[in-house]
């Protein structure tokens, strides 16, 4: 049975070591102590491995059942559900005027991750909750807020977004869901929704479903779609739960992950439905939830390569397997430990540097957006909005790698079920798909987000590594070498790959389109440089002044040292890639394949 420990002391170190939270100029930050934040972090921790983890396997074999409309989840995630709720945890950074905490959203990232790791397809439930919760706040009426808010925000009722048709996945301006004008000002809403992440189930006594849909006479395509409130249970005047609404499961997806998670077919016949945000705007007030969840995706993919590697380093440590090539290290057994192989090294150093590097990487992105929400800063906003992408992106496709890597450590025991490590390669998977499948995202920094605002956003990046580089070179020799210097390198071929686009998208937008992918994937290595080059600051000053957890420190360096040396140069190939152009990539006709 695999175990799950928070890594409460690394997010510690982030917070206030490398972020130094404490001394940012956000609202809130001040707050946010060392003590107050082990606190909520080591709780959160406790929930997580004692609460979270064991249902995890529960949820895998047992998955949800479809009964007479009722679906029901596996045994213990309700009452589980319910210790949740009796903390607080679902609004620990929503408004308190709707029974939340208003914590930054940086505190409720990482308490997000522990969440995930222990068991992701039952965190998944209040993460929907708070995606929708968060398009209300920004687009509802204020009306709509203090309908539904309170108790989504407590997660006595949970939410959903409502996007994909079976015809239609990302080309949302092909979808039928129709709205229908009444009179009272309310719309008919009538349709099939797929995918539908908690769709339906037994835990919330009213589930809030936001849907795309078209208001008769909307124009074509994407400029025609709203977006619309409509709730399993109609609310009264005085808040009390009336009629059931015209929304029902009329399947459960049976999926190669996550299974318990109730990923429902969600059919829609002239249900009441109530317009959030403005007519034919309904992408601008979904992007909120959407661009929220694409984050929280990518915190997905860190936190099942963070449960698989701890899972694979104990296995390495404990299962004899041969004998180490420069002297034996285990005399009194038959053999040494997996942990003296080298391969094995480089598979759990792969792990772990890249497990640290995105932790870090997904906490400045949340510090953003608390830049963003609480002070203010667009510039702030342009920047996480251009790294969105790179963090759902990337983050998913490394993390499912990782997982495989760890799966791999145990041999023929990772393809057995009862070793456990197959689900999480198999929960994984799906991060890389949703929310906008990982090529999607791709398109969409290439294709969108580098040109916003004249390219300001991606040019203050490469200022921002600039500037980090020639503030800190010339003070360590050994710092100078094994961080900054492959830092520079790589971001100089980020910087190529961008003229490239520049010079040869012009004439042909395939050419900026075949490398959009490896484009996404050498951002996201340039950022884990940065943050990784933070780190080894932070660690070489703790040293320096006589920290008394030595060890912590010695190993984060060997830990950047690695990453810096080993994953980092990746962006040579991406750039290789890139310049190589659309050629060979559009070379055959749609018959030859």
């Amino acid at each position: 049975m695999p175990s799950y420990t928070a890594p409460t002391k690394d997010m510690q170190f982030i917070l206030h070591e490398v972020l130094k939270v404490t001394q940012a100029d956000v609202p809130g930050y001040e707050e946010l102590e060392p003590e107050f934040t082990n606190a909520i972090l080591e709780e959160a921790g406790k929930i997580s491995s004692e609460v979270l983890q064991p249902l995890n396997a529960v949820g895998d074999t047992e998955g949800c059942k479809l009964e007479n409309g009722v679906v029901r989840t596996p045994t213990g995630f309700k009452e589980a559900f319910d210790k949740v709720k009796e903390g607080g945890w679902p609004g620990l950074d929503m408004p308190e005027e709707y029974g939340g905490q208003n914590m930054p959203y940086v505190l409720n990232t990482a308490v997000g991750e522990m969440f995930s790791s222990a068991n992701q397809a039952f965190t998944m439930y209040q993460g929907l909750t708070h995606g929708a919760a968060s398009a209300i706040l920004a687009h509802g009426s204020d009306e709509q807020k203090n309908t539904y808010l309170p108790n989504m925000v407590s997660c006595e009722w949970t939410g959903t977004m409502n996007l994909t048709e079976p015809h239609c996945g990302t080309d949302l301006g092909l979808m039928r869901t129709k709205a229908e004008p009444q009179d009272d000002g309310s719309y008919k809403i009538s349709g099939q929704k797929i995918f539908i992440s908690a769709g339906e189930h037994e835990m919330a006594d009213n589930i809030i479903h936001l849907v795309l849909a078209k208001i008769t006479g909307a124009p074509e395509g994407i400029k025609g779609v709203s977006l619309f409130i409509v709730p399993k249970f109609l609310v009264n005047e005085d808040g009390s739960l009336g009629a059931r609404n015209g929304v029902a499961c009329g399947k459960i997806e049976e999926k190669m992950g996550i299974h318990g998670n109730s990923t429902c077919v969600m059919n829609y016949d002239e249900a009441t439905g109530y317009l959030l945000g403005e007519e034919h705007k309904g992408m601008r007030a979904m992007f909120t939830m959407m661009n929220e969840a694409r984050i929280g995706v990518g915190m997905q993919g860190l936190s099942q390569a963070e449960v698989a590697f701890q899972n694979a380093l104990e296995y390495a440590k404990d299962r004899l397997q041969g004998r180490d090539v420069t002297g034996v290290k285990n005399p009194d057994g038959p053999a040494d430990p997996l942990i003296v192989h080298p391969d094995i090294r480089r598979s759990l150093m792969d792990q772990k540097s890249f497990a640290e590097g995105a932790r870090a990487f997904i906490l400045w992105g949340a510090s953003m957006i608390d830049r963003a929400h609480r002070a203010g800063d667009k510039d702030a906003d342009g920047l996480v909005s251009l790294l969105t992408p790179v963090i759902k992106g990337f983050l998913t496709d490394q993390g499912y790698d990782m997982t495989v890597k760890a799966q791999q450590i145990y041999g023929g025991h990772g393809y057995i079920e009862e070793w456990g490590m197959s689900q999480f390669t198999r929960d994984a998977r799906i991060a890389m798909i949703y929310e906008g499948a990982n090529g999607v995202q791709a398109l969409d920094l290439v294709g969108r987000k580098l040109a916003v605002d004249g390219g300001k956003h991606v040019m203050a990046f490469f200022d921002l590594v600039k500037n980090y580089i020639k503030e800190n070179s010339g003070q360590d020799e050994a710092f100078d070498k094994d961080f900054l210097e492959p830092l520079k390198k790589a971001s100089k071929d980020l910087q190529a790959a961008g003229m490239y686009f520049m010079a040869e998208g012009i004439k042909n937008p395939n050419n900026a389109l075949a490398g959009s992918y490896d484009f996404m994937h050498m951002f996201g290595h340039v950022c884990l440089g940065l943050v990784w080059a933070q780190m080894g600051k932070a660690a070489m000053t703790a040293l320096a002044d006589g920290a008394s957890d030595k060890e912590f420190y010695e190993t984060k360096l060997a830990t950047g040292r690695y990453y810096m040396a080993r994953q980092l140069p990746a962006t040579a190939l991406h750039l290789s890639r890139i310049q190589s152009g659309a050629d060979t990539v559009m070379a055959l006709e749609a018959a030859n394949f």
